[in-house]
């Protein structure tokens, strides 16, 4: 019998001895997350990668004129060549992407605290709000350049009209979806009603208005693009889609694919943007965010 004890105790010891520390555990999991970063990135590369040699080899072996479909070798020459153009084109459409942006931000969020806290905000204006959306921007686009004298102020209202209804619709969300049982403590302790806006209100909308940041971004991008094919202005304060409209009249497809391929970029770059703000400003926190084992 004593033996046997003194065998267990030697097994329960070795098994103490190969158990990994917290040290090791940490260490095992940061590997874990490091390797789930390296593949998130690896793969869309590898992937996008096969697609553009595909392409060039579809083209090169089909021998397919550049004015049908450009390899990419030749859209990235022809993106190169006219950096200069594109380049200014480019930033224009930031410009007008961010502004558009920056207007929704503020005009929907100030708006959307009115509806959550007066109830005849709500039902006089949200209506109005829900045409802006339903409503094509390409349609009402020509009606917008007749009657705004500037054309650059045009084109940024609409932008604005098509990102505005997400981060107004969102952060109304957001804001009605605080927890009833938190409602009541709040008004059981006797905050104020700035305390409940501030400590309930806010957290509990961020998520939501995080969530039509992201993608209010690309609608911003959208919505100026589509007003400047509507306008169809031209010159050298002009943004992206004109020098798409120009190279098609022109049947220059390279250049058309070049201007295209930085509108999708600066789509892309938005878009990771946001996502990781919205990463920063929830991660440690909400659900949505935080990072999961396993």
């Amino acid at each position: 019998m004593a033996s046997t004890s003194i065998t267990e105790a030697g097994l329960v010891m070795q098994d103490a001895e190969r158990a990994p520390t917290t040290e090791e555990l940490k260490a095992r999991d940061d590997a874990i997350r490091r390797r789930e970063a390296m593949l998130r990135i690896a793969v869309p590369v590898i992937v996008v990668g096969g697609l553009l040699l595909l392409w060039e080899a579809v083209v090169r072996i089909n021998q397919i004129p550049h004015y049908i479909l450009p390899a990419p070798s030749l859209i990235f020459t022809t993106l190169i060549e006219n950096w200069d153009t594109l380049s200014a084109a480019l930033w224009f459409t930031v410009k007008l992407t961010l502004l558009a942006l920056a207007a929704a931000i503020v005009g929907g969020v100030l708006l959307a605290v009115a509806f959550a806290l007066f109830k005849w905000v709500e039902i006089g204006l949200f209506p109005i709000a829900v045409i802006l959306q339903v409503t094509p921007i390409i349609a009402i686009a020509p009606l917008i350049l007749i009657y705004v004298s500037s054309t650059t102020a045009a084109l940024l209202l609409c932008a604005w009209i098509v990102a505005f209804f997400p981060i107004l619709s969102n952060t109304v969300i957001g804001l009605k979806s605080a927890d009833s049982n938190l409602r009541d403590l709040f008004t059981l302790y006797k905050a104020s009603p700035w305390q409940t806006f501030r400590y309930l209100l806010v957290p509990s909308a961020l998520p939501y208005f995080m969530a039509g940041l992201k993608i209010a971004g690309g609608l911003s991008l959208i919505g100026a693009v589509v007003a400047e094919f509507t306008a169809g202005t031209a010159g050298r304060e002009t943004g992206l889609a004109s020098r798409i409209l120009e190279s098609s009249f022109r049947t220059e497809i390279p250049m058309m694919f070049a201007a295209l391929f930085l509108v999708s970029l600066l789509g892309i770059v938005i878009f990771l943007v946001f996502a990781g703000l919205s990463r920063a400003a929830l991660g440690h926190w909400h659900e949505s965010e935080m990072k999961r084992d396993g």
